[in-house]
């Protein structure tokens, strides 16, 4: 089967976008919501971290403590890219693991804020962007975040620019509030059953 990232800014709305592909049937790994998972559970890199930041890292009752790592490693990109060394190669493991768990589909998505910075596209068939207009961006975050807008430009200032993950992509999916998303959808599932058909004969 293919293996197809996917990908998209903050606000973009690549969440809504993996929901439409989950409904046609196709199964999708939340690298981000799974990367917190095993950085509260899987043992090694859980000793990884404290090693890297020590114990304040963890609250009493094991779980991350995200405020503190934020304040820490945002500011310390020396500290934030030692701290991505330990996350990415165990994220894209057990995001293998989970591709070989999966059965009768002609692809999966894996779904990651940081496909193309952590350079995991590169062991990917395919990729997909999902894109928006910056302000409709802004907006949609301030709503759903409650955070002032310098708060959002800031957190949109330290992600990869839109447009170059736009040139990256093999597909991009619109989501500006003029074109539907579900006959974009569409149209790149089809794609991708041709693609992997192809790919068996």
């Amino acid at each position: 089967m293919l293996h197809v990232g996917i990908t998209g800014g903050i606000g973009s709305g690549k969440t809504t976008v993996c929901k439409i592909f989950e409904i046609l049937g196709i199964p999708v790994y939340y690298a981000d919501e799974r990367a917190k998972w095993l950085m509260e559970h899987q043992a090694s890199l859980v000793q990884g971290i404290l090693g890297l930041l020590g114990q304040e890292a963890y609250t009493g009752e094991g779980k991350l403590n995200r405020s503190w790592i934020s304040g820490k490693v945002f500011g310390n990109p020396e500290l934030l890219s030692q701290l991505n060394a330990l996350v990415h190669p165990a994220v894209a493991q057990d995001g293998f693991d989970w591709q070989d768990r999966q059965t009768d589909c002609p692809y999966t998505l894996k779904e990651a804020a940081l496909l193309f910075e952590s350079g995991s596209y590169l062991l990917l068939d395919k990729t997909i962007v999902v894109t928006a207009p910056l302000e409709l961006r802004i907006k949609r975050v301030m709503d759903r975040d409650g955070v002032p807008r310098q708060a959002v430009q800031e957190r949109i200032d330290r992600q990869m620019p839109e447009e170059d993950k736009v040139r990256k992509a093999d597909y991009v999916i619109y989501n500006d509030g003029q074109r539907l998303l579900i006959p974009q959808v569409i149209a790149i599932h089809q794609g991708l059953v041709e693609a992997a058909k192809a790919m068996i004969s």
